[in-house]
């Protein structure tokens, strides 16, 4: 399995006495589907994952794959603070249907590489689907740093790492000294260097609310190559992911520019709280910008005119 393209990590709606919305998840995966992504991911960090109950994340596992049914890849996000249940919640997703694995460290433990090795691969002996790793040491604590790496690249399930750590200089670790292992984009605000040292996925927690937008820029680079179109789309969007991942409420603003388009959204579950006023201000403003400068219409770029005269007869 290879990873390509946009891979949404659905967020879980909750209605307002904060209970699991299950027609609003349905509905959720729905509009991924039909507005064109790529893959999802279910049960990741932009989930809530963590604020879920056990029997809440496999209801999750088998409504998704009711409802996705096919026609998309899924990725079942099964980190948890005990290495026990992570392994029996990749059990329960390769029961449930799913196509692979989302697997981070286990946080407040600390392992070090050695050990938080051993971990992946015990979860990849407990369920055998393909793994994307990932790498988020601010909220986990534990780097997967290069003791880690070379232990896990040998693995046949062990594919790709979504790097999410914001550190540019793990880009060009990871591609240059482990290119068995597939480079994800897992910072929305880095997609275009990502896709620059080659990464062709990202896991994007925007394209909950801007998957026109996530697939514009990735059909630009990786597809076709276009940067100077690619630093275009970037430049319109960077406001509204520095929002997001420097505003301090990543999830409430995913949530809140959700609902704001009319999607099942919900507030989020305690310890956190909504979003502030300050930020929807900043949110408002970034996202009618963004669209606005998206809007205009723009010469080609000389790539776009070469792979126009490249089509002609």
């Amino acid at each position: 399995m290879r990873f390509e393209g946009i891979y949404t990590p659905v967020i879980t709606p909750f209605r307002e006495d904060l209970s699991l919305d299950e027609p609003g998840y349905a509905r959720l995966v729905e509009h991924q589907i039909a507005q064109g992504v790529h893959g999802l991911i279910i049960g990741g960090t932009t989930g809530e994952f963590y604020a879920l109950t056990h029997e809440e994340r496999l209801i999750q596992f088998r409504l998704a794959q009711r409802v996705i049914g096919g026609r998309r890849p899924w990725l079942a996000g099964v980190n948890h603070l005990r290495a026990d249940e992570v392994c029996a919640l990749a059990a329960a997703a390769r029961d449930a249907g799913a196509d692979g694995l989302l697997l981070g460290a286990p946080p407040y433990a600390l392992p070090t590489g050695r050990e938080l090795a051993q971990h992946a691969l015990r979860v990849d002996r407990a369920a055998g689907l393909p793994i994307m790793l990932y790498n988020y040491p601010g909220r986990t604590g534990a780097e997967m740093d290069r003791a880690f790496l070379k232990a896990v690249k040998s693995s046949a399930n062990i594919r790709a790492i979504k790097e999410s750590s914001g550190e540019l200089a793990r880009l060009q670790l990871i591609a240059c000294e482990f290119p068995e292992l597939q480079l994800v984009c897992g910072a929305d605000d880095q997609a275009l260097e990502f896709f620059a040292w080659g990464a062709r996925a990202w896991v994007s927690g925007a394209a909950n609310f801007l998957l026109p937008e996530a697939l514009a820029l990735y059909e630009a680079c990786v597809v076709r190559g276009d940067f100077a179109e690619g630093r275009r789309i970037m430049a319109a969007l960077l406001p509204v992911l520095t929002v997001l991942e420097r505003g301090g409420q990543f999830l409430a603003c995913v949530k809140y520019a959700c609902g704001a388009q009319g999607l099942p959204a919900g507030p989020v579950r305690p310890p956190l709280g909504p979003l502030s006023a300050e930020l929807i201000r900043e949110t408002d403003r970034a996202l009618a910008l963004a669209r606005k400068v998206l809007a205009e219409p723009q010469a080609p770029s000389a790539a776009a005119r070469q792979a126009g005269r490249g089509a002609r007869p």
